[in-house]
């Protein structure tokens, strides 16, 4: 089975080539029977990968440790959900795993394009099958995941006990779809170059791809951060880590690129300004996954150190070469005759968006390669950490939640100062009433500020709920929920990015409550003894040994309150893997809409006379998990189809034309 599994693999690089030749060919000389057989060899390629995903996840299933990926990654102990996971947990599976979601996503574009934009669709397969033969390529040279072993061990060594949770089966596979999924509208901005259909038919088709691959990256960094949150027993959710900021960096160039295109389908311009961010968002998810695979950051998310880098940092400038050649090629056609007329339009104010995304994804980037680059310069690594990001970045979002606000109650075109004043009139002086009102309650500081922010941009957004469901009523007599119901169906898109608005509203207000408000205390407790941290107090009661098939298990037993009402037992545990001899802490987490008991058992002494805790109050910061789900419950209302067929027009050419 790993001998077909790895012969799959090349079939499938013979597959993807022939599809890339085909299409070039059959575009350039005008044979649309070598186009289509392009395509199926596209088909055949997801088939192939398919197969050999599939003969790996079979031997994970069969325990199959003779093959060397199998007996590191699993064992007999582990559960079945585990084992599935397993297949992206190390690198020569995840390289699989990223190359066989490719191959799904071309067969999808093959598809649901086989009878419309024939002019660009080879270049587009082309760029598709050039990436998955690269992926490919590395599985079947340097990461074989089917490579076997000259003995047959009784067991496996397990999966890494980090990665034995919930969150893990979960957080990866959105986070590769998401990084894969780029390649897509990049692809479609490559064909739409290359063709030279550079006009509204390639920001069409990338359109929703983006907004796909935008949403699963959500996901996945809003599951990458639960799984910090409960795993690694350090009361956080984020920590600028390099892997981190690697998923960050192409979310950014995402939502730059979905609000750039709407400028340039409501009035023509950014044209060249889209291209280059297609391409960045493309760019920085192979960053990324160069960064994850390459050893050269040090990160609990990354894989060990690996020859994979040279080979990457050589794919990326290769295709971004190209792609930049292609660009230059068309600068002159891609100018818009269309300007800026307006200091205070629309436009403008979806740039300023734009370019405050940019200064925030130069500075991540920056402190993210800086280890890297120090390392090469003065021969030592050179680490930075979070007071840098926060520093650079929480400024730059502060500014990009005021634009947030602002972009709403502008025009397109023309527009004037006086009537956006007079559009943030009510929205300013509300927000202005309430966030004097906390300041009197006894919030300052950094804290007073951004709430002021939330609530401005907060106040704006109820206000266009209220103008679109005002209007609606006037017109029906409806009553008011179906008022706003009916709005938001009438005006989809716009409405359903207001509701992604309100969801990153709300994952503000638990980042700046959970970060400023948040506290902390470590104590050295006897059995019996209680410490207080804010309004909770913490007994330590007892200690218990537990064993399981593959690990030993000591749990505290401990009891909290708040305020002298009892919230029961809590407990948190330390567990030792016996096949790897490697402790991992399980965290107690007490959890309310308001605020969060976080407790970490440090260590103990004297079989658990004396135990040391660290314990957090988190406030808010359920509304950080909240928030996201708000903003992919906007994603799903913006991209949801109207219900109306649309027909198409576009017939299949005879020939395939050469532009």
């Amino acid at each position: 089975m790993a001998d077909i599994g790895y012969l799959c693999i090349w079939l499938a690089i013979a597959s993807a080539v022939f599809a890339i030749a085909a299409n070039l060919l059959g575009v350039r000389r005008r044979y649309p029977e070598l186009v289509a057989s392009g395509e199926q060899a596209v088909v055949a390629a997801a088939g192939l990968t398919s197969l050999a995903a599939g003969f790996l996840v079979l031997l994970f299933l069969m325990q199959d440790y003779q093959v060397n990926y199998v007996a590191a990654h699993s064992s007999r102990a582990m559960p079945l959900l585990f084992r599935l996971s397993a297949l992206w947990s190390g690198q020569e599976g995840s390289l699989l795993f990223w190359a066989w979601i490719l191959s799904l996503y071309s067969l999808v574009v093959v598809y649901f394009n086989r009878n419309q934009h024939r002019a660009i669709m080879p270049y587009t397969l082309a760029t598709l099958m050039t990436v998955l033969a690269f992926f490919l390529s590395l599985v079947a040279l340097i990461e074989n995941p089917f490579k076997m072993l000259d003995f047959v061990p009784q067991d496996g060594n397990g999966l890494n006990p980090l990665l034995q949770h919930w969150a893990m089966a979960i957080h990866p596979p959105m986070l590769y779809i998401g990084f894969v999924g780029t390649t897509v509208p990049f692809a479609f901005a490559m064909g739409a170059l290359a063709a030279n259909r550079t006009g509204s038919e390639w920001v069409q088709l990338a359109r929703r791809w983006a907004l796909l691959v935008w949403t699963f990256l959500t996901i996945g960094i809003m599951l990458g951060g639960a799984w910090a949150y409960m795993e690694l027993g350090w009361g956080g959710y984020w920590g600028w880590d390099p892997v981190e900021n690697a998923s960050f960096l192409p979310w950014l160039a995402g939502t730059a690129f979905v609000h750039s295109i709407i400028v340039q389908e409501r009035r023509g311009m950014l044209k060249i300004w889209n291209f280059i961010l297609v391409g960045l968002f493309f760019g920085l998810a192979i960053f990324g996954t160069f960064l994850t695979r390459s050893g050269v950051v040090s990160s609990v998310h990354s894989f060990a150190q690996s020859p994979l880098g040279p080979y990457f940092v050589g794919f990326i400038t290769f295709i971004m070469l190209v792609f930049l050649g292609l660009l230059i090629m068309r600068w002159e056609e891609l100018r818009s005759p269309n300007k800026l007329e307006s200091p205070v339009s629309r436009e403008t104010a979806f740039l300023m968006n734009n370019l405050v995304l940019l200064a925030i994804i130069f500075a991540v980037f920056w402190g993210t390669i800086f280890p890297m680059i120090s390392e090469i310069v003065v021969g030592d690594k050179i680490t930075v950490g979070p007071p840098y990001f926060n520093q650079i970045t929480i400024p730059l979002f502060g500014a990009l939640l005021v634009l947030m606000g602002i972009a709403p109650m502008t025009s397109w075109g023309r527009a004037t100062l006086s009537k956006l004043v007079r559009n943030l009139a009510l929205p300013f002086i509300a927000s202005g009433v309430i966030t004097l009102v906390l300041f009197l309650l006894g919030l300052h500081g950094p804290a007073l500020i951004a709430y002021a922010i939330i609530l401005f941009v907060l106040a704006v957004h109820v206000d266009e709920f209220y103008s679109g469901s005002r209007v609606y009523h006037a017109a029906t007599g409806a009553n008011w929920p179906k008022s706003l119901v009916a709005t938001v169906r009438r005006n989809r898109r716009r409405y359903g990015g207001y509701i992604v608005h309100l969801g990153i509203l709300v994952i503000a207000i638990g980042v700046v409550a959970s970060n400023v408000f948040q506290l902390e205390r470590q104590a050295t407790l006897k059995k019996g003894e209680t410490m207080t941290v804010g309004d909770f107090s913490v007994q330590y009661q007892d200690m218990q040994g537990l064993a399981f098939p593959d690990r030993d298990v000591t749990v505290a037993l401990v009891r909290a309150s708040q305020n002298g009402r009892d919230l029961g037992l809590l407990m948190p545990s330390q567990d030792l893997y016996r096949a790897t001899n490697q402790p991992q802490t399980e965290v107690a987490i007490r959890r309310s809409p308001t605020e969060d008991l976080y407790i970490v058992l440090g260590g103990w002494e004297a079989k658990g006379d004396t135990a040391t805790f660290k314990v957090f109050v988190n406030p808010l910061v359920s509304w950080v998990w909240g928030g996201g789900l708000v903003v992919v419950l906007g994603i799903l209302v913006a991209a949801w189809p109207d219900g109306r067929r649309r027909t198409s027009t576009v017939r299949i050419p005879e020939a395939v034309p050469a532009k």
